[in-house]
């Protein structure tokens, strides 16, 4: 008898957070991603890595920056 997605849904749900994450990775990699939009986003990455490692740009902490959205969008 096959599993109702309900049942798979509160088996996944009762997994540690890690083996959660990785199920997530699996079954976004399922998905049909098409590999131009996929090919797009690994150079946005790359370019924005170089950025970071070269010095363009700086990071600013977690809190700080949530910090300014919110003042931004009140």
């Amino acid at each position: 008898m096959a599993a109702t997605v309900e049942e798979i849904e509160a088996e996944a749900l009762s997994l540690p957070a890690m083996q959660r994450a990785r199920l997530v990775e699996k079954l976004i990699a399922s998905l049909d991603i098409d590999p131009d939009v996929e090919n797009a986003w690994a150079e946005e990455v790359e370019r924005r890595h170089a950025e970071i490692e070269g010095g363009v740009v700086s990071l600013l902490p977690g809190a700080e920056t949530l910090a300014r959205l919110k003042a931004e969008f009140q």
